[in-house]
């Protein structure tokens, strides 16, 4: 049984990135009961469990962060969309606490011909029946010219997509339709809807993407977020979904860097990080920081919703086999954030690739990443309370 994170503070100092996470200071727990707490969702309709798992999202993040790892359950490195996979589940014998997927297949035209979305609905429901939680991004082609997500050619896309009645504006509304019909059909054991973190528009600060800085306006940026959010709940009568934002930042930013692009505190629910930092644990910690900073601010839960690095390599491009403990846990820890999520590991039995950034048995981090699940700020999916049932304290309007 994990120590609760209430009990230890471990010291880090911010300009080293090496702190050790072997001594531990003892901390007596308070004594006073946690103040009530009240919190906002966007969707004022949204349903019972998505309210509680809203309210634990923010209850956990001073006990610990959830471990998440992108596709874990729906392919490895060595396996594909075996019942009961998970890189993770190989090493430490648990799955991670927070299962993260993307949806953008289910939506827009490959969801006729791809071969996963049977098993993405199979592995949610998965999830679910063991308590974890579910977070989904979506990788979405580009509606107007037919590209990619990483096809920014046209600064159109976006104002196409907002002109109503045009064709992008009607195939747009299509692919939220599908969303809208997938997220009615998720049901847990008890007949109730599964709520879902939907993180749509990622790493939005970014030029990379269609609906990025470089295609798109921030005015645009932010009445096309508002347009998703509303067509969904309003028009689509949609009621578990958690809308999470998710700024990308690499290198020691400001608070303000987060709230670039933002569409307006009634439109998200959950403030998200993603981090493709490498090494630079001092940058990750002082983006941490300025991330909690902000959820404290706003009353509005928080978490890395993506980083790792391709490989788990260190700067010598070498195998890092200390990575999980000195990279990942010393700079978070003390820090209050509800979750961390590793990017996917690629299908690759052949092994002629290096894309992967979860832990994997065959890595020399393997034995650190035992390691970092046995910390007590680590939670895992055995580590979770009921996190679909009101967590003490808080109410969710």
């Amino acid at each position: 049984m994990k120590l609760p994170k209430i009990f230890l503070i471990i010291p880090f100092v911010l300009n080293t990135g090496c702190t050790s996470v072997e001594d531990p200071v003892i901390k007596q727990p308070g004594t006073k009961p946690p103040e009530e707490v009240k919190l906002t969702l966007v969707d004022k309709n949204a349903t019972e469990k998505t309210k509680a798992l809203y309210s634990n999202l923010w209850a956990l993040q001073s006990k610990g962060f959830m471990f998440g790892h992108h596709d874990d359950l729906l392919y490895g490195r060595m396996w594909y969309t075996d019942s009961g996979g998970s890189d993770t589940k190989e090493i430490v014998g648990d799955f991670p606490g927070v299962y993260s997927l993307d949806f953008a297949q289910i939506m827009d035209d490959r969801h006729a011909t791809d071969d996963l979305n049977d098993d993405r609905k199979r592995t949610i429901l998965e999830a679910r029946s063991r308590g974890e939680v579910i977070t989904a991004c979506a990788h979405l082609n580009n509606p107007l010219t037919g590209g990619d997500s990483w096809d920014n050619s046209s600064n159109q896309v976006v104002k196409e997509i907002l002109t109503e009645g045009s064709a992008t504006n009607s195939k747009y509304k299509g692919w939220l339709d599908r969303l809208a019909a997938f997220m009615v059909e998720l049901k847990d054991e008890e007949g109730d809807l599964i709520p879902i973190i939907f993180r749509p528009y990622h790493e939005h600060t970014q030029t990379w993407s269609w609906w990025g800085s470089s295609a798109t306006t921030q005015d645009e940026f932010i009445d096309f977020w508002k347009f998703t959010v509303d067509y969904l709940i309003q028009d689509k009568g949609v009621h578990n979904l958690i809308f999470a934002i998710s700024p990308q930042l690499d290198s020691p930013s400001t608070l303000d860097r987060l709230l670039y692009r933002w569409p307006g505190d009634d439109y998200v629910d959950f403030i998200g990080m993603d981090s493709y930092h490498g090494t630079n644990t001092a940058s990750l910690a002082t983006n941490v920081s300025n991330l909690e900073s902000l959820g404290k601010q706003k009353m509005k839960p928080v978490g890395i919703t993506e980083t790792g690095i391709e490989g788990v390599r260190d700067g010598s491009g070498n195998e890092y086999s200390k990575y999980w403990t000195k990279e990942m846990l010393t700079p978070i820890i003390g820090k209050d954030i509800s979750m961390v999520i590793m990017w996917r590991n690629k299908y690759d039995p052949t092994q002629q690739g290096h894309h992967y950034y979860g832990p994997w048995a065959q890595h020399s981090s393997a034995a650190d990443f035992k390691e970092f699940y046995n910390s007590s700020f680590t939670l895992f999916s055995k580590d979770l309370p009921d996190m679909y049932t009101m967590a003490e304290n808080i109410t969710v309007n």
